[in-house]
């Protein structure tokens, strides 16, 4: 893709909408709408990489209550021509094809590659990849087994939604986040990752959520790994301008 002049395609993740309580991250909502809002000005594209919500299942007629001036103004993008790609997060990994059949939006499991300007990015939300991680890689094999979506959607709605918020909420069972601590540019574990995957193939850039640290690590000689942070207490983002990839804060 060749981002048009004067255009730019901007990262987001980790915001975490509905934790600890829909009151509570009604404030983080209307400033992810506002922040949104001023974007779509130069917006050639759009990447929201994971964990949009802290809890999202999608029955067969179902989703969750809630969300709804952010589900609005992607809407309102969306519908405007500006693309918008999903990166499913350990916390919405239960989405089926609502953002897609709604709001247009495609959504992807795992990484994927995409070009711009000539510049080779790999973009995911970062859950389970590189060394670590162990509990939730466990984890994520029940959680997306079929046998156990089958199970939980035998659930009512009121009672599966809460009994998953009270495990993503309460008990992290599915958040796979380790402390939110700088392990050191050698130890980080999607920058480990970044580093195997430049031994099979070239990438310019490494874009990545998860974490809830906003991070900038060379990989390789020409290759650097980014992370976004967050939109819970840092408010930060990525925003590559045809040319440079730079971490800003909103």
């Amino acid at each position: 893709m060749q981002i048009p002049e004067g255009k730019k395609v901007y990262f987001s993740s980790d915001n975490h909408l509905g934790a600890p309580t829909p009151e509570e991250s009604l404030p983080r909502e209307k400033k992810f709408v506002s922040w949104l809002d001023e974007i779509k000005e130069d917006a050639a594209a759009i990447f929201l990489l994971g964990d949009l919500f802290d809890f999202w299942f999608e029955y067969k007629t179902v989703v969750p209550k809630g969300f709804v001036r952010v589900l609005g103004k992607l809407a309102e993008i969306s519908d405007s021509g500006i693309p918008i790609y999903f990166f499913v997060g350990n916390h919405d990994l239960w989405m089926r094809d609502y953002f897609e059949k709604e709001l247009n939006i495609p959504t992807f499991r795992d990484c994927k590659e995409f070009e711009f300007n000539g510049k080779v990015f790999l973009i995911g939300h970062g859950d389970g990849k590189g060394p670590g991680d162990k509990g939730y890689k466990r984890m994520k094999k029940v959680f997306t087994n079929p046998i156990f979506n089958w199970l939980f959607r035998w659930f009512h709605p009121e009672l599966g939604m809460r009994l998953a918020q009270y495990l993503s909420v309460k008990n992290k069972l599915i958040s796979g986040e380790e402390d939110k601590t700088f392990l050191g540019a050698e130890n980080e574990w999607l920058a480990l990752y970044a580093k195997r995957k430049l031994e099979t193939k070239h990438y310019d850039f490494f874009v990545f959520g998860h974490r809830h640290l906003s991070m900038e690590i060379q990989v390789g000689e020409n290759s650097m790994y980014y992370n976004l942070g967050d939109w819970i207490s840092h408010y930060t983002y990525g925003v590559f301008d045809g040319e440079n990839f730079e971490i800003k804060g909103y």
